[in-house]
């Protein structure tokens, strides 16, 4: 017994580089598997509903192979790929690029929770950079997007390849930095350089600000997107004997009737983007050639018979009653300043924790550029042809969405932000005179600071802006 400890005591260990590279290739691991595990909930969701379908069908089109088909060609539109459909009547190849921005909700929230559970930190699990961590999980999700790709570039609908490689790889990185930002906390591009006098106090202020402004920049969007589902409800009630017509026409089987339901269901964020477009201002295209905004509706092709269209306003010039549409922006508007507001001025007549008027200002402008940016993602993936001829246009203008969304919360919210900030503050003490920084030449000059990367990490942890704070307050 006395050799065999002796034998073991002998046996060579192994070296902290070896260790710290086993480390890493576990971290890997378990960032791939976030990926895979991230894209494979979406497949399954998506096959547990087409073969549900499939097998209540009384008349099916093809076997289990083609319902797979379909799964793929959903999935990968939901990530805002085109699709092509040979099968037409003039034997020309249309496009299909009109996604259901509901099916998109679902793989954006699962990458979205992947990445951040990825960076979440559990016992007895190494730790990536959150860069290096995003990058693993993204590279997880897209090693089966490939092979997803794969299997639908063949059939009567298939996947657009082009189209596949220059959409899927954005919508994933762009659900992964969301992810990552929301665990690993503001990226340093956002932050002021930490050689510069006054970069502590000013990376600790700067972090919030920023996420102030992301957040009141979500609230808008998500404002604009109700006050245009309450737009296309109001739309829908008036015209509701149109719309049970065309649902009731589209099928005549229990299971028709149930699939036409959920596509409808798919797309009512959809028909929600292009209210909101057309509260908005620039509005809508029903076909190639037409125009729906609130001052009036001309030109409209043969549309599709579909459920949603029926809220679509007759032409003619527009009056009050279409004007009345603009409210939904100002809402938005509002609701960003409210935001922007409360953010500068967090306590009830406290002047300490707050903003001064123009930072209030900057960020509720960038609020709004982050409000007309996410706009302008969501109208081009609410949009897209759905043929070709008249049907090659459906849906808002993004870049005319977007650059309407900038303009309406930046003219309503800043005052607003003010406004609020006002408020809060009314009847609190004014703050002592800022302390200065004697320059070189004996002159006194006021703290200032710059952006910039000088050499940081990608990434900076909330913990590590607090730490930094709490040691040097002054910034020198």
């Amino acid at each position: 017994m006395a050799a065999v400890s002796h034998v073991t005591d002998l046996a060579p260990s192994l070296s902290p580089r070896h260790q710290t590279r086993g480390a890493r290739s576990a971290a890997v691991v378990a960032a791939l598997a976030s990926g895979f595990l991230a894209a494979g909930l979406g497949l399954g969701f998506l096959a547990v509903l087409v073969l549900l379908l499939w097998i209540t069908s009384p008349y099916p089109d093809s076997g289990p192979g083609g319902a797979l088909h379909i799964v793929a060609d959903l999935w990968l539109l939901a990530h805002g790929a085109d699709l092509v459909r040979t099968e037409t009547r003039t034997g020309t190849p249309a496009p299909l690029g009109l996604t259901p921005l509901l099916l998109t909700a679902l793989p954006v929230f699962l990458l979205h929770r992947g990445a951040r559970d990825a960076l979440t930190p559990q016992d007895g699990r190494p730790q990536l950079a959150p860069l290096a961590t995003g990058a693993w999980v993204a590279c997880g999700y897209l090693a089966v997007a490939a092979g997803v790709t794969g299997y639908a570039l063949a059939g009567p609908l298939h996947a657009a390849p082009l189209s596949v490689a220059a959409v899927v790889p954005l919508t994933v990185a762009a659900a992964t930095a969301a992810g990552v930002w929301s665990a690993a906390g503001t990226p340093v591009v956002l932050l002021p350089r930490r050689w510069h006098p006054g970069a502590a106090e000013a990376r600790a202020g700067a972090a919030p600000r920023a996420e102030a402004a992301a957040r009141a920049g979500v609230a808008g969007v998500v404002a604009l997107l109700g006050g245009g589902a309450l737009l296309c409800a109001v739309a829908l009630v008036a015209h509701a004997a149109v719309a049970q017509e065309h649902f009731l026409s589209l099928s005549t089987t229990v299971s028709g009737r149930f699939g036409v339901f959920l596509l409808a269901l798919a797309l009512l964020p959809n028909a929600a983007m292009w209210a909101a477009a057309y509260g908005l201002g620039p509005g809508f295209a029903v076909g190639a050639g037409s125009t729906v905004t609130p001052l009036s509706a001309a030109d409209y092709p043969v549309q599709p018979v579909f459920p949603l269209l029926a809220a679509v306003p007759g032409e003619g010039p527009g009056g009050p009653l279409t004007w009345a549409a603009a409210a939904v922006p100002v809402v938005a508007g509002i609701v960003v300043g409210c935001f922007a507001g409360t953010a500068a001025a967090p306590v009830v007549r406290e002047r300490e924790p707050s903003w001064r008027w123009w930072p209030t200002v900057w960020v509720t402008a960038l609020a709004a550029l982050c409000c007309g940016a996410g706009t302008a993602a969501v109208a081009w993936l609410a949009g897209g042809p759905l043929g070709t001829r008249t049907l090659a246009a459906f849906g808002p203008v993004w870049w005319q969405a977007g650059g309407a969304a900038v303009a309406w919360t930046a003219v309503v919210g800043v005052p607003v932000a003010l406004t609020v900030r006002a408020v809060r503050l009314f009847g609190a003490a004014p703050l002592p005179m800022p302390t200065s920084v004697a320059a070189p030449g004996g002159r006194m000059r006021a703290r200032r600071w710059r952006w910039g990367r000088q050499g940081w990490p990608l990434w900076e942890p909330r913990s590590r802006l607090a730490e930094e704070w709490e040691e040097d307050p002054g910034g020198d």
